[in-house]
């Protein structure tokens, strides 16, 4: 069984950075950046589309990641942003 995301989360669309241009963001977005496609649920405008970017269709809700709240889903993420900046 597949882990879903929470709907209206968004922790995964601010605080990860994504260092490649995409549709609305043309140099990319800074970690903790809400992107242009978040919209005002917090719901990806973008889901499903081609024009999303891969980093975002790549990436998989988990237990690990997105903990038990949308506080501590962003959390988990910040901490694995600065985790893994070279």
């Amino acid at each position: 069984m597949d882990f879903a995301c929470r709907p209206g989360c968004g922790a995964c669309c601010i605080a990860p950075s994504i260092a490649t241009p995409f549709l609305g963001m043309p140099r990319g977005k800074r970690a903790g950046e809400r992107c242009v496609h978040l919209d005002s649920a917090n719901l990806c405008a973008l889901f499903g589309h081609p024009d999303r970017p891969r980093f975002c269709a790549d990436l998989r809700a988990e237990p690990a990641m997105c903990g038990d709240s949308d506080a501590e889903a962003m959390a988990i993420l910040e901490r694995l942003e600065r985790d893994t900046r070279p």
